[in-house]
């Protein structure tokens, strides 16, 4: 049975990412100005239901946007005589097995023993994926989760923020639509969306995570950001749209502050291509 979301429902990293899609579209239109998407996009990476994510987008058009938000409809509210009957069912069951585990002869389930404190020598398991993803460990750690995951680093677009990342790659199932993931310690279920007419396919390993970690941290001091003044920074992998370097893989380097952003074009090499100052 689907589950029935409604304003109240917690939010996962793929409806944050979706927002965040969504938003971009309207960038791109002249619905937003710079600031307003910027704002609007730290929201969304830190909202916690769906119903913060539905405000954001709430007064945009959103036809031509490449995903679409759930619809939500409003909570089941149960009557007042189920609520009464149902505490009142619960508090009979519970007065029963005080009962039997007072004053009965039979063995109580109270004063059995719990199966739960029994040893069963099973060894603990420490896991340690890579967390700090903007780090030279934790970009190539990324990859090799994803080769873990998939079997190969390819996909339409890879977004990778401080503690989280959201990748897209083809469905195998439908050369028509894409699939959303989102990193967090571990590849979540997939969302599924329409294909973008221009996607195309491509290694997103191949940059150099030496060169790309380095522009990154000197990123703030390029665009003439203060460093106690950035509020985000996020990279985004994505296929190069330079006709004459087919297959190959562009990043660009975001920085978002209260007194503007910019951004930087590397190519997967590290080499410059366009430093996008504040305005």
């Amino acid at each position: 049975m689907a589950t029935r979301q409604t304003a109240g429902t917690r939010a996962k990293d793929s409806d944050r990412n979706d927002t965040c899609r969504i938003l971009d579209t309207a960038l791109a239109e002249g619905q937003l100005s710079g600031t307003e998407h910027r704002e609007r996009v730290r929201a969304a990476t830190h909202a916690a239901t769906l119903g913060e994510l539905q405000s954001l987008v709430a007064d945009l058009q959103t036809a031509n946007a490449p995903v679409q938000l759930p619809h939500l409809k409003k909570p089941l509210v149960a009557g007042g005589w189920g609520i009464k009957a149902a505490v009142a069912a619960v508090l009979v069951v519970l007065g029963i097995a005080v009962g039997w585990g007072l004053f009965g002869n039979g063995s109580s389930p109270l004063r059995s023993a719990d199966p739960g404190a029994q040893a069963d020598g099973v060894a603990p398991v420490v896991l340690t994926p890579p967390r700090q993803l903007h780090s030279l460990g934790g970009l190539t750690g990324l990859m090799e989760q994803m080769k873990q995951k998939f079997g190969d680093t390819t996909g339409y677009r890879l977004v990778v923020y401080p503690d989280y990342a959201s990748l897209t790659r083809p469905d195998p199932g439908e050369d028509r639509r894409e699939l959303n993931y989102s990193y967090r310690g571990g590849w979540d279920d997939p969302s599924s969306g329409s294909k973008s007419p221009d996607a195309v396919t491509v290694d997103l390993s191949k940059f150099d995570a030496k060169t790309v970690v380095g522009v990154l941290r000197g990123a703030p001091e390029t665009l003439g950001i203060k460093p106690a003044d950035v509020e985000s920074s996020y990279l985004i992998f994505e296929p190069s749209t330079d006709p004459t370097t087919p297959g190959a893989l562009d990043v660009s380097v975001y920085v978002s502050s209260d007194f503007g952003s910019g951004y930087i074009e590397l190519a997967g090499d590290g080499a410059v291509k366009r430093i996008h100052y504040p305005s």
